[in-house]
């Protein structure tokens, strides 16, 4: 039980370690930016390929 959870806390200091050092030392990208930017290109592309409404029949009676 003890071995677990030293293992497990080990891998998790070791992960985030390394993450801070990528973080510090190299040009990561802010995916935050990135995922609403694709939102809202397939939010565009959605609008421009979208199915013209029927128009309403019942007008002409």
């Amino acid at each position: 039980m003890m071995v677990s959870i030293i293992r497990s806390s080990l891998s998790f200091i070791t992960g985030t370690a390394f993450g801070v050092y990528i973080a510090q030392n190299y040009k990561v990208p802010n995916v935050k930016t990135l995922a609403s930017m694709a939102l809202s290109m397939a939010s565009q592309i959605e609008q421009a390929y979208r199915k013209p409404k029927p128009k309403n029949r019942d007008d002409d009676s």
